[in-house]
């Protein structure tokens, strides 16, 4: 993967929710929730989590939240831990 096309992905996910919500959802369901840039669509949402932190992907639910941007809820496959990746991001 070229270092443009790194830059290109991480341009997408702005940070990493980490609510108790989010939290719950990682433990329970193996979601990882993030805020993304708004025109970004599910299937880029999935190519840059999927390329940056070198997960399978199941599937991606998008909404708009009340700042504006776009929120991700990402499943991830059972042999990937969410929790593992929100901790080694939010470092």
């Amino acid at each position: 993967m070229s270092s443009q096309e790194l830059e290109q992905l991480s341009r997408i996910i702005v940070r990493f929710v980490t609510t108790e919500k989010a939290y719950t959802l990682a433990e329970k369901y193996n979601y990882i929730t993030v805020k993304v840039v708004r025109w970004a669509n599910k299937k880029m949402i999935k190519e840059a989590i999927e390329k940056l932190y070198g997960v399978k992907v199941v599937k991606v639910n998008t909404l708009i939240d009340r700042d504006g941007y776009k929120k991700a809820y990402v499943k991830l496959s059972p042999e990937h831990k969410a929790l593992t990746i929100i901790e080694s991001a939010s470092r």
